[in-house]
């Protein structure tokens, strides 16, 4: 009876209740010779138990027949009404679970939208949430989230590829969006569908091969994963420079290792910010973090950057350290700006004080 639904499961015990008084009545107006109606009220009074008197006397067979009767529908009547009662408990719990989570989901903003709860989508959310990530679940199996409940909450049941369903996610206010579907013409679809209701998204959709590749970038997808084409290369890579893989193992954004990788993107710059360079700001000397790549505002990469490189609104510094360090970096590059900015407008004032 477990692994059967919740609306089986009703279906079968109302069948059971059906069954029994059927029978009750039958078997009362057969042995006692009782009209219908008080047969069933014989029948009724019998199965629930509530001790109510007979309406006569009955005869041997009829003591038999209600001593059978008591005993064959006690568990049958009892299995019935739990049945009964549970799947309107849950189904009044479900309502309002899924007002809350409905409340969640809709207070969010700058999280990831993911559209598939395959194996490559539990991947993501691993990531994310050794990231800290938000994020939304879309899938059409709810089978598949029931195995893991901790990811209820943020769960939408229903189709990625429906404009309503891509609302409920509150795509709208998401940063990004990731589909794991996998056949592509669904990502297209669901990426096209994204695209329209929020134009600032970036979107990562899995592919199977190079055209499709090239229809969903044309589609507006930002980057474009092909599972496939990455396991074969790291396996690859595996075997051609094995301790090179297993260093930058080690750099995993979430790894056990003390030091790890990560990217800082310098949009809260100010204008006097501008001038400075990676050796004036001192980060190294400040926090004890190597940058090791540094992205400029138009999307150029540069690797390993020279002291002299400025750091320019829009920029992105990719930053190896421990997580104190890359904490102490963030902190460095929002508030030491602030602070120099202060300084000067404290300067001027008193300059132009002193000239008054």
């Amino acid at each position: 009876m477990e692994r059967l639904s919740a609306n089986t499961r009703v279906i079968i015990g109302l069948l059971m209740i059906v069954f029994i008084v059927v029978v009750g009545t039958t078997g009362y107006m057969l042995i006692e010779g009782d009209k219908f109606l008080n047969a069933l009220y014989m029948t009724i009074i019998t199965v629930s138990t509530v001790g109510f008197g007979e309406i006569h006397k009955l005869s041997q067979g009829g003591k038999v027949f209600t001593m059978i009767l008591i005993v064959s529908s006690f568990t049958t009547y009892a299995y019935a009404l739990t049945t009964l009662s549970t799947h309107f408990f849950e189904g009044q719990l479900q309502i309002l679970l899924k007002g809350y989570k409905s409340k969640t989901i809709k207070k969010m903003h700058n999280h990831v939208v993911i559209c598939g709860f395959g194996r490559n989508g539990r991947q993501v959310i691993d990531e994310l949430t050794a990231h800290g990530h938000q994020f939304v679940v879309i899938d059409k199996d709810h089978e598949m989230v029931s195995e893991h409940p901790e990811y209820s909450d943020f769960f939408i049941e229903g189709d990625a590829t429906v404009d309503d369903t891509l609302i409920k996610a509150n795509i709208k206010t998401a940063k990004s969006l990731i589909t794991t579907l996998p056949i592509d013409a669904d990502n297209l679809y669901v990426v096209l569908t994204a695209r329209a209701l929020n134009p600032n998204l970036v979107i990562v959709s899995r592919g199977s091969d190079d055209l499709a590749e090239k229809k969903l970038r044309m589609a507006g997808v930002d980057s474009v994963v092909m599972p496939e084409k990455v396991g074969g290369a790291h396996m690859a890579a595996l075997v051609a420079n094995p301790d090179i893989v297993e260093f930058l193992d080690h750099l995993s954004v979430h790894s056990d290792d003390p030091t790890i990788l990560e990217e800082i993107v310098c949009k809260d710059l100010p204008e006097d910010a501008k001038r400075k360079t990676i050796y004036e700001i001192g980060i190294r000397r400040k926090t004890g973090a190597n940058i090791i790549g540094f992205k400029t505002p138009d999307g150029r990469y540069v690797l390993n950057p020279g002291p002299d490189t400025k750091v320019s609104r829009g920029s992105k510094l990719f930053v190896l350290g421990t997580p104190e360090q890359i904490a102490q970096m963030r902190k460095l590059l929002r508030e030491d700006w602030e602070n120099e900015k202060k300084r000067r407008d404290g300067e001027n004032g008193k300059l132009s004080l002193g000239k008054l």
